[in-house]
């Protein structure tokens, strides 16, 4: 029975290891690889809630590894993603031989800290079935996979621009220790009618994946901010 109690622990550790990985992977440039840990990094997230849940087995410490596991696979890796994004643009390659141009990217790492923040307060608040503010894992497939978005609308040189690219940074963070209320997206029941926002969601985000591929998972997290920010609004 023990050894039951230790799966979603298990599933949380694996989340850290790919994460820890996915960072050493991000430093070397292979974004790629990066976001294909941080891939099965959200799958040991599930399942570690699914057995937690499945199992009886919801404990303190499962909470807080949860949340250190995050940390890294998802706020870290967001962070180093962002970095070599904004090192990439033209002004930062236009001026590399200038220090303070150099040490610019940095600035990519207050996405860690809000997300940092973010978890240690998702850890003392009401769990419900919303969450306030961008989850962590959310804002991870964003960033995570904006290189593919990039790669694949190549024409938007907006993502060379510095000034977008810290905007990104900055709105992402805001985003994360907002106490915007953002829907769940897991189904509650088969009553479509109480589903129909998620399942509208989920049907928009399997058409763009057929046909853009992971390109379009930037553009399915900015489709689900903006129905959480249109639920407030009516």
């Amino acid at each position: 029975m023990k050894i039951l109690n230790f799966i979603p622990n298990f599933f949380t550790l694996a989340n850290l290891f790919v994460g820890c990985v996915a960072v050493v992977y991000g430093v070397m440039g292979d974004l790629n690889t990066l976001a294909i840990l941080v891939s099965i990094g959200l799958v040991c997230d599930f399942f570690d809630g699914f057995f937690a849940r499945l199992l009886k087995v919801d404990s303190d410490i499962g909470v807080q590894l949860d949340s250190l596991s995050d940390l890294v696979t998802f706020g870290l890796t967001s962070s180093i993603v962002m970095m070599h994004l904004i090192k990439n643009s033209t002004f930062i390659i236009e001026n590399s031989s200038v220090f303070y141009a150099n040490q610019i990217p940095v600035i990519a790492f207050l996405i860690t800290l809000a997300s940092s923040y973010r978890l240690a307060k998702f850890n003392i608040g009401d769990k419900n079935l919303e969450f306030s503010g961008l989850p962590t894992p959310a804002n991870a497939i964003f960033i995570v996979f904006l290189p593919f978005f990039i790669e694949k609308f190549e024409f938007l040189i907006l993502f060379k621009n510095i000034y977008f690219l810290i905007f990104i940074v900055l709105l992402s963070s805001y985003m994360l220790i907002s106490n915007y209320p953002m829907m769940s997206l897991k189904l509650k029941n088969l009553n479509f009618n109480q589903n129909k926002i998620l399942l509208i969601i989920l049907l928009i985000s399997l058409t763009l994946l057929i046909i853009y591929g992971v390109a379009s998972l930037p553009i399915i997290i900015i489709i689900y901010i903006l129905v959480n920010f249109i639920r407030l609004v009516f």
